[in-house]
C-alpha cells in the first residue's frame, strides 16, 4: 500500500494531464444512475453494430458518466470486465476513454490494482494502444500504464507481457531529432534528485517516463531478454538525454520553483535516469578485451614466462618490481600505455586540458567487497547515482604547508565554514579553478591518478624502487608531461589465502554425515558453534601471520591445461603450509573472548565471512535442498546458543579440537578449488558489471 501513496504523491508532484473527476456529494441518485448506465453500456459494447453512430455514443457517454463521479469498487468491477473490448474499439474516443478509465481505477486502491492487472486481456489490450497513430490515445494507454505502474505487482505483470519492449519503440519512433532539456529541483535537495523537464513532446515524455520506470524494475534475466539492438538504440537516446542533463549540472543551470511552466515536466529524476543507463550497460562490454592475458603480461615485461615465473616466485607480494621501457621497445609493444596516452587526447597545454577531464568524471560510488549482487548495490546508492564529482571523495586538490607542516586544501581555503559540512559537488567554475591550483602549486589528485606541479617532488617510501624523469622536446626545449604508472592489485578478502581457507572449512562442512545437526541439541549446538568457532580462529591467526593476507592465485592456477604447472604446484605448497599452521594454532579461548566480545557490542561475531552463505544459495539452486541450514542463524539466535556452549566449556573445547583436527586431516585442496572458481567467477561477474554500468555514465 506504501508503493501506491507514494506513486500518488510523486504523480500530483508532475504535470501529468487527466481529466478531474467531481468528487461533490451527488447522493443516491448519481449511485441508482451509475447502476443503470451499466446494462447500457454491456449492451452496446456487445453489440455488433461496431459501426453504427448510435451505439458509440451510448459507449462514450456512458464512459464520461462513469469518469465524471467518484468510481465505486463495486462499479469498476462490472466495467472492468468490458475493457478488453473496449480497448480494441475502431473507436479512438471509446479506447482513449476506457484507457484513462483503467488508470483511473488502477489509483483506487491496490486490492483494484491487483484486480487490474489480473486480468490479462486488459493489459494486453491497453498496452496494444501505446504504438497506435492516434496520440490522444496513445497518451492515454501510457498514462493508463503509469498508474499500473504504481505497485510493484503492476510493475512487474507489465513486464511479464512485454510492456517495457513496445514503451522502448514506441519511443524510438517519436523521439524529435535532438532532446532539449532542462533541470528542476525537486522535493530532495540531492542533485540526483533533480527532474528533468522537455522542452517538446508530451508523448515522447510519457513513453520515456514510463519505460524507465521499467527498466529500473527488471532483475537481471529480465534485462538480458531485451533485445540487444533495441536496448543499443534506447540506450543512445538515454545518453543523449544524459549528456545535456550532466552539462545542466555542472553549469549549475537548474530552474527553481515557478520557473519552466510551458516545459513538459516527468519524475525522472537524474539518479532513475542514470539508473537506467547503468541497468542497460551492465551486460555490454563497453570496451571490449582485445588482448589475451598471455599478451598483456609479454607487454608488461617484455620477457619470457621464466621473467614472469621469476616475478611471482621472487618479488610477488615480497619486493616491489621497476619495470622500465627499454629504449629499443617499439610503438606496438608499448602499445598497451600509448593508448590510455592517447586516450587523454592532450591537444591542449597542461593543465588546460584538466578542466575538460574533471568535465566528464562523475561520483564513482564505491561497491562493497562483499557485495555479490549488482541491483543490491544500485539499491543502496539509488539516490546517489549521477552525481558530478565530490570533493575530497573523488577528486582531492591539496599541498604541503612548509611553514606549518600540514596539508592544506584548496576548496577548504576558498570555501565558508558552513559549505565544508555538507558534500561539496564541483560545478565548472570549481574545475577551472583546479587549473589555477594546479598552477599554484597545488596537486589535483583523482581516483587512479594525480597531477602535480612541475616542481613539486614525488614521494616513494623509503625502500621502494622508483624511476621517474621527465623528457624534453629536443627542438624546441618545452617540457613535456611524465606518465607515472603504479601497478597494484587490491585483494578482496574472499580472494586472500585467509578466504581460501574459510571456503576450505565451509566446504569440509558439507561433507560430513552431520553436516545438519539439530540446533535443539546440546550436541548439535557444540558441533555447530565449533565450526563456527574455527572460522574465527582462521581470522585471528590471518591477524598475526602474512601469508593468510596474500593474494590466492588458485583461480589463475586451476584454469591452466597443466595441473602439474608451476603456478599450480605454488598454490598447492601455500595451501598445505596453511593448514599446517591452522592444526598447530590452540586459539580456543582467544576465539571465545572474540565472540564474547562482539556479542557485548550487539555486533555480529561472523559479519566478516557472510559472504559465505552465497555458496550456500549456489548449492541450493543447483541440487534443490538446503546443505548448511545453521549457517542462517540470526543474531539472537547465536547469543543463546553461545550461552549454552560457554556453558559446556569443558565438553565444548574437546569438540573444537575433534572438529580442527578433523578438517586439518580431511580437507582436499582439489574440493576446494571448485568451489573457489564458482565464487571467484560470481565476484568477476559482478565487478564486470559495475565496470560496465559506470563506464557508461562516464561516456559523456
Amino acid at each position: 500500500m506504501e508503493d501506491l501513496l507514494e506513486f500518488k504523491k510523486k504523480n500530483n508532484n508532475g504535470n501529468r494531464k487527466r481529466k478531474s473527476q467531481s468528487h461533490s456529494n451527488t447522493g443516491n441518485t448519481d449511485r441508482r444512475s451509475n447502476t443503470l448506465t451499466f446494462p447500457l453500456l454491456m449492451a452496446a459494447a456487445l453489440s455488433h453494430s461496431h459501426t453504427n453512430t448510435n451505439t458509440h455514443t451510448v459507449v462514450k457517454d456512458c464512459l464520461t458518466k462513469f469518469l465524471s463521479h467518484p468510481i465505486q469498487p463495486h462499479e469498476a468491477t462490472c466495467i472492468l470486465s468490458l475493457c478488453p473490448l473496449l480497448l480494441r474499439s475502431k473507436s479512438p474516443y471509446i479506447a482513449t476513454l476506457t484507457a484513462q478509465f483503467v488508470g483511473a481505477v488502477s489509483l483506487l486502491s491496490f486490492e483494484m490494482n491487483h484486480q487490474v492487472v489480473s486480468d490479462f486481456h486488459t493489459l494486453k489490450a491497453l498496452i496494444s494502444l501505446i504504438p497506435t497513430s492516434r496520440k490522444a490515445v496513445s497518451m492515454a494507454a501510457c498514462d493508463g500504464l503509469l498508474d499500473i505502474c504504481s505497485t510493484c505487482l503492476g510493475r512487474q505483470r507489465l513486464l511479464h507481457f512485454s510492456a517495457l519492449e513496445t514503451l522502448m519503440f514506441a519511443f524510438l519512433e517519436v523521439q524529435g531529432s535532438s532532446i532539449l532539456i532542462s533541470l528542476s529541483t525537486g522535493d530532495d535537495v540531492n542533485i540526483a534528485s533533480l527532474r528533468i523537464g522537455f522542452q517538446k513532446g508530451e508523448l515522447p515524455v510519457l513513453l520515456l517516463n514510463a519505460a524507465i520506470i521499467l527498466i529500473n524494475t527488471c532483475n537481471i534475466e529480465q534485462l538480458r531478454k531485451i533485445p540487444s539492438k533495441l536496448s543499443e538504440c534506447f540506450s543512445v537516446s538515454l545518453k543523449e538525454v544524459w549528456r545535456e542533463a550532466h552539462k545542466k549540472m555542472i553549469n549549475s543551470d537548474i530552474l527553481g520553483a515557478g520557473q519552466g511552466m510551458n516545459l513538459y515536466f516527468s519524475n525522472i529524476t537524474i539518479s532513475d535516469l542514470a539508473e537506467s543507463i547503468f541497468r542497460l550497460s551492465i551486460n555490454v562490454d563497453q570496451f571490449p578485451a582485445l588482448m589475451s592475458s598471455n599478451i598483456v603480461e609479454r607487454r608488461i615485461f617484455w620477457s619470457s614466462e621464466d621473467d614472469f615465473k621469476h616475478f611471482i616466485l621472487n618479488q610477488w607480494e615480497v619486493l616491489p618490481c621497476v619495470v622500465r621501457r627499454f629504449s629499443s621497445a617499439s610503438l606496438e609493444v608499448d602499445e598497451i600505455f600509448t593508448s590510455f596516452m592517447q586516450s587523454l587526447c592532450f591537444k591542449d597545454s597542461f593543465p588546460l586540458v584538466l578542466s575538460s577531464i574533471l568535465q566528464d568524471l562523475i561520483f564513482c560510488l564505491p561497491i562493497d567487497s562483499d557485495e555479490l549482487d549488482i541491483l543490491n548495490f544500485l539499491m543502496e546508492v539509488r539516490n546517489k547515482l549521477g552525481c558530478p564529482l565530490i570533493n575530497e571523495q573523488d577528486i582531492r586538490v591539496l599541498r604541503t604547508d612548509n611553514q606549518f607542516k600540514q596539508e592544506v586544501h584548496f576548496f577548504q581555503e576558498n570555501s565558508d565554514s558552513c559549505r565544508v559540512k555538507t558534500p561539496h559537488v564541483l560545478c565548472l567554475d570549481d574545475m577551472l579553478k583546479c587549473q589555477e591550483a594546479h598552477n599554484d602549486g597545488y596537486t589535483v589528485a583523482l581516483r587512479g591518478m594525480e597531477f602535480r606541479f612541475e616542481r613539486v617532488a614525488l614521494i616513494v617510501d623509503r625502500g621502494c624502487p622508483h624511476e621517474a624523469c621527465t623528457h624534453y622536446n629536443k627542438q624546441d626545449g618545452s617540457v613535456g608531461f611524465s606518465l607515472h604508472l603504479t601497478l597494484g592489485v587490491e585483494v578482496e578478502p574472499p580472494f586472500e589465502w585467509e578466504g581460501f581457507m574459510h571456503i576450505a572449512l565451509f566446504c569440509w562442512k558439507r561433507t560430513q554425515h552431520h553436516s545438519h545437526p539439530s540446533l535443539k541439541s546440546l550436541s548439535g549446538i557444540l558441533n555447530v558453534m565449533s565450526t563456527r568457532l574455527l572460522h574465527i580462529v582462521i581470522g585471528l591467526i590471518g591477524n598475526s601471520d602474512p601469508a593468510f593476507r596474500k593474494a590466492c592465485l588458485v583461480a589463475a592456477a586451476s584454469s591452466q591445461s597443466n595441473t602439474n604447472s608451476w603456478l599450480d604446484q605454488c598454490q598447492r605448497t601455500i595451501f598445505s603450509y596453511l593448514i599446517n599452521k591452522i592444526s598447530r594454532e590452540l586459539r580456543f579461548q582467544e576465539a571465545l573472548k572474540s565472540v564474547e566480545a562482539a556479542i557485548e557490542r550487539n555486533e555480529d561475531p561472523f559479519q566478516q565471512i557472510k559472504w559465505l552463505g552465497y555458496l550456500n544459495q549456489e548449492r541450493e539452486s543447483v541440487e534443490g535442498h538446503d546443505w548448511d541450514l545453521d549457517w542462517y542463524v540470526g543474531s539472537t539466535e547465536i547469543k543463546d546458543i553461545f550461552a549454552v556452549y560457554v556453558e559446556y566449556k569443558e565438553m565444548a573445547e574437546r569438540v573444537f579440537m575433534d572438529v580442527k583436527s578433523k578438517f586439518c586431516n580431511e580437507v582436499s585442496y582439489d574440493d576446494v578449488t571448485a568451489n573457489y572458481k564458482l565464487l571467484h567467477e560470481k565476484y568477476e561477474e559482478v565487478r564486470k558489471q559495475y565496470m560496465n554500468g559506470m563506464l557508461s555514465l562516464h561516456s559523456i
